[in-house]
């Protein structure tokens, strides 16, 4: 967290799950209110790369942020023994905002989880420091997180692969690529073993600014997809048998566009037009 901050006068920092294929040149308006968050030129923003095996991945992003006026740099975390060293600790404790990038989430969950950069993240959030991340880096943003499953319109017993993930939030789970890759089954699937988080689907080039109240804002030029199965009065998934569609009944769905807002606490979805 930055150097000037406490403990206790701080609100939680944003968490920010980008959808995938965000724009990097070409009116980068996500990058850039994230940027603006983070502190606009007093900004320090970490970049995590550990998601991807690209060796180009972590020093393009620090190099982007770093054009927009902010101070950044990426930590090379590829082993879990990373996740110990001090000067990678020391380094998160200075930034303003935390950025992970996209990859293979299994590869984020099984370095990170359990580690003290995890544990770090966690408080830096809690304690105001805005945390964002696309593709891979938003799905490891909620306490339970999607780790694989087949695509398609239809919720199945093997619809979903899950994992933990890094537990910014208990409330919401999240899917990215949305319906460029037709996920809206899995994230059901998944929604089905636990009614008791909304589903958040995010198309690529969107992403859900999630403020301290929990009230999320869509930006970008997607929609994100919101499951809500808080009145759900049937799931099949105790009964079906391997491979067989599930049945659910009473699924409440939103599709928000750019501007629109859900209150991950009380669930309710509100238009800005």
């Amino acid at each position: 967290m930055p150097a000037n901050a406490t403990l206790t006068d701080t609100s939680r920092g944003y968490i920010i799950p980008m959808g995938g294929e965000v724009e990097k040149l070409n009116n980068p308006i996500i990058l850039e209110r994230f940027f603006e968050l983070a502190g606009g030129t007093d900004a320090n923003i970490l970049v995590i790369p550990t998601a991807s095996e690209l060796s180009e991945t972590g020093p393009d992003y620090a190099n982007l942020f770093e054009s927009m006026g902010a101070r950044s740099r990426f930590i090379p975390v590829d082993e879990r023994e990373d996740c110990f060293r001090e000067e990678i600790q020391s380094a998160l404790q200075k930034a303003t905002a935390i950025f992970i990038t996209g990859g293979n989430q299994l590869r984020l969950s099984t370095i990170l989880g359990g580690t003290p950069v995890a544990r770090l993240i966690r408080s830096l959030n809690a304690h105001g420091v805005h945390v964002a991340g696309t593709s891979a880096g938003a799905a490891i943003m909620s306490e339970h997180m999607i780790a694989g499953g087949p695509n398609g319109p239809t919720p199945r017993e093997n619809g979903v692969t899950m994992a933990p993930g890094l537990g910014l939030t208990n409330k919401i789970i999240i899917d990215q690529h949305f319906s460029q890759r037709d996920r809206i089954g899995r994230l059901m699937t998944a929604l089905s073993y636990n009614p008791f988080i909304s589903g958040i689907g995010i198309d690529e080039n969107t992403a859900a600014f999630i403020d301290s109240d929990g009230v999320l804002e869509v930006l970008g030029s997607g929609a994100i997809t919101v499951l809500d199965p808080a009145e759900l009065s049937h799931s099949s998934m105790a009964n079906t048998r391997p491979e067989e569609p599930v049945t659910l009944i009473g699924m409440k769905l939103h599709v928000l566009a750019s501007g629109a807002q859900y209150d991950i606490n009380s669930r309710e979805a509100f238009s800005d037009k």
